[in-house]
């Protein structure tokens, strides 16, 4: 039974006198030990626990002991603890040891703890062994070690990680297939993976035993060697990342890109403040840009577009911050006051889909006081286009949605709408290791006059975040200043700035200089899911690294420390952290502004950052080849330097040689301590052991004419370095952890795309294996990470990060074994995106933010200069006993190439190799030193430094001596290389390859004037002595080196680009044979910096030369080639097979040829090249008069590899003969891949049209379409083409109709099945649309109203309900797909599918409806249908995209010349286009098919390109309509262009300069020009859209260029656009000179089909298919006349379906080209939507352009009643009574501006709010229809030179004032009505309340322009103190609009005036001027306010009268009662 025995024997140095009680814990299970009563010093416990365990010990399992002062009443206190890692334990079995514990603040105190443990395993494996002797291997015969999936799992369960520890020797027990598992008996871990078997199909087990067959194929291979995760990766050789290692040359950060950021500035909302008159400020970085001023409105509108370029480093752009503040009545004197900002960094808009946010709603929020809450919403879009980013304008279903403004703010996805004030801390504590930033001299000046000698630093931290900036103090004097100060940040939370900038710089008189930057990744350290943290951070050690440390004035590599490219030396380590908290605004002692603060903080503990370990860096150069020439033949060395350890030149600025060892100041005493503590004699010895941290310098030796080597042989000098870092390798080890995982994972992902682009099979098996080696690594991290140990120094981002990391990982790994299950051949692409997506969060985890130990640098040296560097990530060396926790490179032989540092590595320079080391490198504790040496290839001997004490163990070696050595042969099978860099001026490069091995080099031959050389030469490297075990060196071979030069007649080589690759490996004992041999070519990206500069195909092997010596090797054919003299050509068995190809060429023409030496190209010839063969064109006579061929076809046969993917590329090349037979090159075009072009026949038994091989009109189409966008229009187009129409398509028999739609889908998309299902769904959504009162008004059911713009707006409508189906299907289509895997997997049965089908359509079938509610749904049935609007397309891109480039039959090459350029900023390939040449290729395998050739009407000499239209020239007219433009790139200071477009077509060109749009960015033209023009000449339109100046010439904003020619000849036929309805007059005249049956017949000619025959009853057959139409028209006078015109045209829009010859034929359309400038080269200036019409001069002539031009507005005349008003805000107090009254009076306007507002006369002395008024406001305005705004023409200012068009949005505003005499007027309210769709108004004053515009949304709406009349109640509001909606009155007014025409008809006044005049109101006479009778107004405010209580006063003065009188009068009466008188 294995048990854990501690035996616990006393506690001492204990304080005090009390009674102890011990607690021990393993594995959760805890004892106490008795009582040990009143001990003072020492506690005897000497007591024995003993833990039964089931599962091995592992080496990371902790024991933790607690001592307690023991009290029976109390609870017991801790007096400390004491843990351990049972690593010892379990290797040796026994340990005993004294050891201290540590209180609960994690410091160390001195009570001790003296403890015996052993550990009996079961099988007695672990004993006691002394170092040096291992345990055996068993032995591995049939390769039983070698699992299935080469997972990360090194051990089960617990895991028994015993072997791995001890030398590495020893395998690790991998994950098995079922099989092995249970051979080995570990049925605990297999259960669960059995159930996750059972359900599979019995497949999997038949895969499971090719699994193990493949490993015993693999043999003896180390499992990595070999992906085995499925049969694929053994039988087809799926190229490994391992032969093709991915090393990049190049720095990419740091190199300025260009940028321009559009920003679109809307309107706002809500904005908090009284009639206020605001400006927006957009603000980037230190750029401002305003709009301009709006009066007196809370809601302007601005619709104005602003660019900001910038050519800056993407680090810096993305640090940038988007300000956007709003103004409140700016002008030239004062600043305004700010209402509210929003800021927002580059990088959040950069990441956003489409790196835009779209018409969103940003929260303005005040930065001076944060308790306010929101200050208004702005609207704006803002766009981040980098080189080469489109931006796609989503087309947005309608405006409606976004004006709601809580689904649309401006924040990324999942970010809470409501964001709140956060407080952010950075903690500044100290920092270590600066450089000097000083020069000695002054120094030693001050010096010798003060006499004291300071640190030449004065230190401060700056940290930047969001766009603020806070510093610390000045250190003055101190390489370790301490400043314990934090900067305090008010920014809302989550922040929308990602990144935080600590700089530490230094003070300056001048200037202050960084000495390095570390930015802080606020993503990395929070987490945002529902158990996520905040922001926090540290204490921790972040490192700097920046330029060299020697202090120079001018530091060539300054920008290094300011954060841009990678640092090349360590500059410092910083001592900081990071916090936030959220605030509680409603705290009274809040400060409210967002200042930065600074604040001194108390000192944190020497071990919050961890405890201080001494770590030991072994480092042996193996080998330094490829060491540039540039560097002279001084002598070489090498130096190896961690943080400033190791650094000899300008390392620790030295204060005093004591605290050379030292780190965060501990006393010397203490260090020795820790030195002693370690056992006695050991640090004896250490303390002598210095660092060696640099190699001997050595004299280079010649490898070749660009390179030198070391001559290191078998003497490899070592290096060793120790230093003390804090302990925080647990951050390391489980960065480690997921980085392999990850490798491994994208080293799959690879494998899996290499098995899909070479057609493999089973690419899904692949990713099958690959998701199942994540999954299990997932759950193999959760374990690892979970052990994890109270160490010192864990910070809260630890633990949390550590948490969320399991969370992460344990749900990728589920959902990867979910996944796994759904992979299909069908859905492998999507699934592989997801992994895809695995795997850049995997690359997010593991990125450690807290640094612990600085990385490595190896610098060369020459002269003591530093030349060149590499710097290694310390993690990647990291020792740790766990396999998986190790890093990469630790204990590995590791090619490492130096660079130069820098901006000095940038362009050509950084392109060379400055050295190449074989480097192995070590680091970990100094405990663990002695396996430092273990990863090193075997058969060395160490020799030690001489030292006097020869008995020194532990010294490392300084060389150490191979005495094993093999003997190999290298063969570089170099076959071709393809797509090279064009390094010369005409445009081609003379190519040669040098290839490196080891200290080897050679050349292939140089092939002239290509770019696609074919070298077919077998380069043989003979007596190759490499070092190290032959099986390692088969595991892991070393990198070949292979470069490519373009060679020069004068001068030096240049350099071309390089490729790195490994050699198969085979042992003189292996047999020369499959799988592994001959090795199969494959191909090698060639690198360029970061640019690909081509492709290599080559293999290599690397042959183990045995006691035979050569004889034994593989023969190699001897050089039969006379030709080539001694080169021997690539081996039978490697090179490809070929076949006999003819390859048809089809010459058009030559297009566009450039000048060539300032001559002009006048008779050019095309030359075809494709492996050693080829064939010249006829040669054009006269260039200028006619452009194209005389002899169309030529053909050439060639000898070909089978491969498709082996072809060579095929060289187009032009030359121009010029006289005295001289040729000169034009430009040439390299044809990489000849796919497209294989020709396949027919298939005869398919007549679907998406199947069948299209020899359409007889040209030649692949029949391989589906991966081809070429042959068949996209999806997009396919869709949208069914009209919501009549047509039915009419089958025979109605079951084929139903087919046929499906088989439709298969072949096209899902998509295409909504359109054919939810025509009826459109229509209904249209009439809902209605409901909502959109762009169609009632009128225009009046078809003489339509014109062309109706439709217009009416298809953007359909394209946005397109957009949005298409959304909604795919979703479906996913749901689909879903339900597919659960039938598969079986947990549904295929029959709930059917059930399931459709309940998922109805689901999605109205997303809409839930929000309109019932309204919407009674509505529908009730509206008059509206009249159908025929409609076009409109498509959102260029047409080419749409109809693959109209290449169907002709293709262009595009001809370059001149050399590449290099730098992104200058390389556009464009400026290297010299031409193109027209024509196409067609090759097939010989002999073909006698099908073809027997077909009628062949004729041979056309051979695959059968009637191809003729190429004579041909007269055409072209029409270009220009629609309009959008974003136009602003031209002119103030942010505007005034756009004209201007057309050229060969030599006419047209500019519309007189007509330009003044002050637009988004013009709508409406033209159409005619051009006449001659094809093949003039073919190219160029439409340009310049600014219009007044002075000066006028500036292209930018051009797009169609080629006509292709268009005109494309079987597409895009000559003119079909459209989808004909009619003879109207709108939607039909424009073609060619009647619909006319192009019918035609294309039924062209297709050599029956002409269409039309049958009763409105039917017609085509091609097999029947159509149905109806038959009748009307005519202009409405008469209806039979035609077959319909029916014809029913056949062209369905012309696709037709068998063998149907294509998508291009419908009538607007299409929308991206406007680009030259200067500004692939950034889009703008987007033009147009199309163009051909018609050949030849037939007809074409009937008159369509008429586009603008809509004019249309003359509105709005007239408001202002009725009454009542319930006003009572704002002045009356001056004898103190009586609260206003004088009211109502202000209205609805232009945007307020300069046309009208005012009521004023009602006096309101004294309850109500007034009454009977006043009319008469507002004239111009309105366009479809886009719902007003238009407005004025001036912009008075220097304006003319007048400028606005559009706003209809928008009525009343205001009510309290007016006042003698200061100004008081605003009380107002209210705003949007006149299309605004509340109704409420029937009586009562029921008119605030919900009115609080709920506007819920509410129903009504539009005046339906209404015409409309009357009620409105309420007015205004904002309080706490920014809440108040009711400050109401108002009844009546809203009546007329047309221009009906008010002529019945004029009426202003206010009260003629005609129609309104009476008087019927006012209180209180309302009269009071100061006219001021006592009857003083007598009515008493009655007013006291007239009850003067009732009550008189009644009872009354009474009193009364009773007086009664008692006046009583005496007298009882006297005459008395007297009886």
């Amino acid at each position: 039974m294995m048990s854990l025995m501690v035996h616990l024997k006393t506690v001492a140095h204990l304080k005090g006198k009390s009674d102890r009680i011990a607690k021990v814990t393993f594995r959760g299970l805890s004892f106490y030990s008795r009582v040990a009563e009143n001990c003072e010093d020492v506690a005897p416990f000497n007591e024995v626990f003993r833990w039964p365990i089931a599962s091995r010990l592992d080496g990371n399992e902790m024991l933790e002991i607690q001592v307690y002062n023991y009290s029976k009443v109390f609870s017991n206190r801790l007096v400390g603890t004491f843990s351990m890692v049972l690593q010892k334990v379990a290797q040796e079995g026994h340990l005993q040891l004294t050891d201290t514990l540590i209180d609960d603040n994690n410091t160390s105190i001195k009570t001790s703890v003296t403890v015996e443990i052993r550990y009996q395993p079961m099988d007695g494996t672990v004993g006691s062994w002394s170092e040096g002797e291992f345990l055996d291997v068993p032995d591995d015969k049939d390769g039983i070690f070698s699992f299935e999936t080469d997972s990360l799992l090194s051990s089960h369960g617990s895991g028994t990680s015993t072997g791995r520890s001890l030398q590495g020797s020893i395998p690790t027990f991998r994950k098995a297939g079922k099989g092995v598992l249970s051979a080995m008996k570990l049925t605990k871990i297999r259960s669960p993976r059995e159930d996750h078997r059972r359900d599979e199909p019995a497949v999997l087990d038949m895969m499971d035993d090719l699994d193990r067959k493949a490993m015993r194929i693999a043999g003896s291979f180390e499992p990595d060697t070999v992906s085995l995760a499925s049969v694929t990766a053994v039988t087809t050789n799926v190229s490994n990342k391992r032969s093709k290692p991915d090393i990049k040359m190049e720095p990419s950060s740091g190199r300025p890109v260009d940028y321009q950021i559009s920003i679109t500035i809307i309107e706002a909302r809500q904005l908090i403040g009284l009639n206020m008159d605001p400006v927006v400020c957009v603000e980037i970085g230190d750029e401002k840009k305003y709009t301009s001023m709006k009066e007196s409105t809370n809601c302007p509108y601005y619709n104005e577009y602003f660019v900001f370029d910038f050519h800056i480093p993407p680090d810096v752009m993305f640090d940038k911050i988007i300000k956007l503040s709003v103004i409140h009545s700016k002008n030239l004197l004062r600043s305004g006051t700010l209402v509210g900002s929003f800021k927002m960094d580059v990088g959040t808009v950069y990441s956003q889909p489409e790196h835009q946010f779209y018409h969103k709603w940003a929260m303005l929020s005040d930065p001076d006081d944060i308790t306010a809450g929101c200050k208004g919403y702005l609207k704006c879009g803002i766009a981040v286009v980098g080189k080469g980013d489109n931006i796609k304008t989503p087309h947005k279903a309608n405006e409606t949605e976004e004006d709601e403004i809580e689904g649309n703010l401006l924040l990324p996805e999942g970010f809470p709408a409501e964001r709140q004030w956060a407080r952010y801390y950075v903690k500044i504590h100290r920092a270590e290791g600066l450089p000097k930033m000083n020069t000695s001299i002054m120094a030693n000046v001050k010096k010798a006059f003060i006499g004291e000698n300071r640190d030449l630093v004065d230190p401060y931290v700056q940290v930047q975040f969001a766009g603020q900036k806070g510093k610390t103090s000045v250190q003055k004097s101190s390489y370790e200043p301490i400043w314990n100060e934090q900067v305090v940040f008010t920014e809302l939370f989550p922040p929308l700035c990602k990144r935080v900038k600590v700089q530490i710089r230094d003070s300056e008189k001048v200037n202050d200089v960084a000495i390095g930057t570390h930015f802080i990744d606020l993503r990395k350290i929070s987490n945002d899911g529902d158990k996520g943290f905040l922001p926090t951070l540290g204490p921790a050690w972040v490192n700097m690294y920046g330029s060299t440390r020697q202090y120079t004035l001018m530091d060539e590599h300054q920008d290094l420390n300011d954060g841009l490219g990678e640092g090349v030396s360590f500059r410092a380590r910083l001592l900081l952290s990071v916090a936030v908290e959220v605030l509680d605004i409603t705290s009274p002692e809040l400060t409210c502004s967002t200042e930065v603060q600074s604040e001194p903080i108390s000192n944190i503990s020497e071990s919050a950052t961890g405890k201080v370990e001494e770590f030991f860096l072994f480092g042996s150069f193996l080998e330094a080849t490829m060491i540039d020439r540039k560097i002279g033949d001084k002598p070489i060395r090498f130096e190896i330097t961690i943080g400033n350890y190791g650094n000899q030149i300008d390392g620790i600025s030295n204060r005093s040689s004591s605290k050379k060892k030292k780190k965060d100041g501990e006393s010397e005493d203490e260090e020795n301590e820790l030195i002693q503590n370690s056992s006695e004699e050991e640090g004896e010895e250490e303390r002598d052991v210095a660092s060696v941290s640099t190699t001997p310098a050595m004299r280079p030796v010649i490898t070749d004419r660009n390179y030198f080597h070391l001559p290191y042989f078998e003497k490899k000098p070592c290096v060793y370095i120790k230093s003390w870092w804090q302990d925080q390798r647990r951050r390391l080890y489980n960065s480690n952890i997921m980085d392999k995982i990850a490798d491994k994972l994208e080293e799959g992902l690879n494998d899996v795309q290499e098995i899909i682009k070479t057609e493999k099979a089973f690419p899904e098996r692949r990713l099958r294996g690959v998701l199942e080696e994540l999954s299990v690594g997932c759950s193999r991290f959760v374990t690892l990470a979970n052990k994890d140990i109270n160490q010192a120094g864990r910070t809260k981002l630890d633990r949390e990060r550590l948490k969320a990391c399991m969370r992460e990982m344990d749900s990728m790994g589920q959902q990867a074994k979910q996944m796994r299950t759904q992979v299909k051949k069908n859905s492998i692409k999507d699934k592989l995106k997801l992994a895809q997506h695995f795997l850049q969060r995997l690359r997010f985890l593991a990125d450690e933010p807290q640094h612990s130990i600085p990385d490595v640098f190896v610098w060369m040296m020459s002269n003591n200069k530093r030349i060149a560097y590499a710097r290694v990530p310390s993690k990647d060396l990291l020792y740790s006993i766990v396999d998986e926790e190790t890093g990469k490179d630790c204990g590995k032989v590791k090619a490492v190439f130096l660079k130069l540092p820098g901006k000095k590595g940038f362009g050509p320079a950084g392109w060379t190799v400055q050295a190449k080391l074989e480097l192995y490198l070590w680091l970990g504790l100094n405990k663990q030193k002695k396996d430092f040496l273990s990863g090193l290839p075997n058969g060395f001997e160490e020799v030690k430094a001489s030292n006097d004490t020869p008995s020194l163990q532990s010294v490392p070696p300084v060389t150490l001596v191979y005495n094993m050595k093999q003997v190999f042969q290298l063969r570089a099978h170099m076959y071709q290389a393809r797509s090279l860099f064009a390094a010369d001026s005409s445009g081609l490069s003379d190519p040669f390859a040098r290839v490196f091995f080891s200290t080897h080099s050679q050349v292939t031959e140089i092939l002239n004037e290509t770019l696609c050389p074919t070298w077919d030469q077998l380069l043989v490297f003979d007596d190759v002595e490499l070092f190290g075990e032959a099986s390692e060196l088969r595991d892991d071979p070393p990198i070949i080196v292979i470069e490519f030069y373009d060679q020069d007649t004068v001068g030096k080589a240049e350099f071309i680009g390089r490729t790195f690759a490994k050699p198969t490996i085979k042992m003189c004992v292996e047999h020369y044979g499959p799988p592994r041999f001959p090795p199969q070519l494959e191909y090698y990206q060639i690198y360029r910096g970061h640019c690909l500069a081509g492709e290599l195909l080559a293999a290599f092997e690397l042959l183990q030369i045995g006691q035979g010596g050569r004889a034994d090797l593989p023969p190699i054919e001897s050089s039969t080639d006379s030709e080539r003299g001694p080169i021997v050509a690539v081996p039978l068995g490697i090179r490809p097979v070929l076949s006999r190809y003819r390859i048809e060429v089809l010459f058009w023409g030559l297009r566009d040829l450039k000048r060539i030496n300032l001559a002009q190209v006048d008779r050019p010839r095309v030359d075809i090249e494709c492996a050693g063969r080829g064939v010249q064109s006829a040669l054009i006579q006269n260039y200028k008069k006619n452009p194209n061929f005389s002899t169309l076809v030529k053909w050439f046969e060639v000898d070909l590899p089978e491969n498709e993917l082996l072809h060579p590329p095929l060289n187009i090349r032009v030359v121009d003969c010029r006289a005295f037979g001289r040729y000169i090159l034009v430009g040439s075009h390299a044809v990489t891949s000849l796919r497209r072009f294989i020709y396949s026949a027919p298939d005869k038994s398919s007549n679907h049209w998406a199947t069948a091989a299209k020899l359409m009109n007889g040209y030649l189409v692949l029949a391989n379409c589906g991966s081809q966008p070429r042959a068949s229009p996209s999806v997009s187009s396919r869709t949208f083409s069914r009209p919501a129409g009549d047509i039915i398509l009419n089958m025979e028999d109605p079951s084929v109709r139903k087919m046929d739609t499906i088989v439709k889908l298969d072949a096209m998309s899902d998509a295409v099945v909504k359109v054919d299902m939810n025509e009826e769904e459109s229509k209904d959504k249209k009439k809902k649309k209605k409901k909502k009162g959109m762009a169609e008004e009632e009128e225009e059911r009046d078809e003489s109203v339509l014109d062309w713009w109706s439709k217009y707006f009416a298809s953007i409508e359909t394209l946005k309900e397109m957009l949005k189906a298409q959304e909604a299907a795919q979703a479906e289509a996913e749901e689909r797909e879903d339900l597919e895997i659960l039938v598969e997997t079986g947990e549904l049965k295929p029959d709930d599918l059917l059930l399931k089908g459709p309940k998922l359509k109805d689901k999605r079938r109205f997303p809409k409806d839930k929000k309109k509610g019932k309204e919407a749904s009674d509505g529908t049935e009730r509206r008059p249908v509206k009249l159908r609007v025929d409609e076009l397309m409109v498509y959102n891109k260029e047409l080419e995209m749409e109809y693959g480039e109209f290449e169907d039959w002709l293709h262009t090459f595009n001809l370059y010349r001149g050399k590449a350029g290099d730098d992104d900023e200058h390389a556009q390939d464009d400026d290297r286009i010299v031409g193109r040449f027209k024509g196409s290729l067609c090759m097939y395998k010989l002999p073909l098919s006698e099908e073809i050739t027997r077909e009628t009407g062949y004729d041979p000499n056309m051979g695959m390109f059968q009637s191809i239209p003729h190429n004579d020239p041909i007269k055409v007219l072209v029409r270009v309509y220009v629609v309009r433009a959008t974003d136009l790139h602003p031209a002119d200071i103030n942010g505007k262009a005034d756009p004209y477009v201007a057309i050229k077509l060969g030599k006419s060109e047209v500019k519309d300069k007189e007509n330009y749009i003044s002050k637009q960015l988004n013009p709508v033209f409406g033209k159409s020009f005619d051009i006449e023009a001659t094809f093949p000449m003039e073919s190219m339109l160029t439409v340009s859209v310049y600014d219009w100046d007044l002075v000066g010439t006028d500036d292209l904003i930018g051009e797009t260029k169609i080629d006509l020619e292709n268009r005109f000849y494309s079987k597409y036929r895009a000559t003119c656009g079909i459209s989808s309805h004909y009619s003879l007059h109207g709108y939607n005249i039909w424009r073609d000179p060619m009647k619909p049956s006319q192009i019918l017949t035609r294309l039924c000619k062209e297709g050599k089909m029956d002409p269409p025959r039309y049958g009763p009853g409105g039917t017609v057959q085509v091609g097999g298919r029947v159509f149905q139409a109806p038959t009748e028209i009307d005519d202009e006078n409405g008469l209806k006349k039979k035609t077959e015109e319909h029916l014809a045209l029913t056949v062209l829009n369905h012309w696709e379906e037709i068998p063998r010859v149907g294509c998508k034929l291009v419908p009538e359309h607007v299409e929308t080209r991206p406007l680009l400038n030259p200067d500004k080269p692939g950034i889009e200036q703008g987007r033009l939507e147009m199309w163009v019409d051909m018609f050949p001069m030849d037939s007809p002539a074409p009937g008159p352009a369509l008429d586009i031009s603008p809509r004019k507005p249309k003359r509105y005349e709005l007239r408001v009643i202002i009725w009454n008003t009542d319930e006003v805000t009572l704002e002045d107090d009356d001056f004898f009574t103190g009586e609260k009254s206003s004088d009211i009076f109502v202000r209205g306007w609805l232009k945007g501006q307020q300069e046309d507002k009208q005012d009521t006369d004023v009602h006096y002395h309101s004294l309850t709010g109500e007034g009454n008024f009977n006043w009319r406001f008469v507002f004239p305005f111009d309105y366009l229809m479809a886009e719902e705004k007003i238009v407005i023409s004025k001036k912009e200012s008075m220097f304006s030179w003319d007048e400028t068009e606005y559009k706003i949005p209809p928008r009525l505003t009343m205001q009510v004032w309290d007016a006042d005499h003698f200061s100004a007027d008081d605003f009380l309210g107002a209210i705003e009505l949007d006149l299309n769709r605004f509340p109704r108004g409420a029937k009586t004053a009562k029921q008119c309340t605030l919900d009115m515009i609080r709920n506007e949304q819920e509410l129903p709406t009504i539009s005046i322009f339906k209404q015409k009349r409309v009357k009620g109640w409105w309420p007015f509001v205004a904002r309080d103190e706490n920014d809440d909606m108040e009711l400050t009155g109401k108002v009844e007014a009546e809203l009546h609009l007329v047309t221009a025409e009906e008010a002529e008809k019945s004029p009426v006044g202003l206010g009260r005036n003629e005609p129609d005049p309104l009476e008087k109101p019927n006012r209180p006479d209180t309302s009269l001027m009071w100061f006219l009778g001021p006592l009857k107004s003083i007598g009515y405010f008493i009655w007013h306010n006291y007239h009850w209580l003067i009732l009550k006063v008189l009644g009872v003065v009354l009474l009193l009268l009364l009773l007086g009188l009664f008692l006046y009068s009583l005496p007298g009466y009882l006297v005459k009662k008395m007297l009886g008188a």
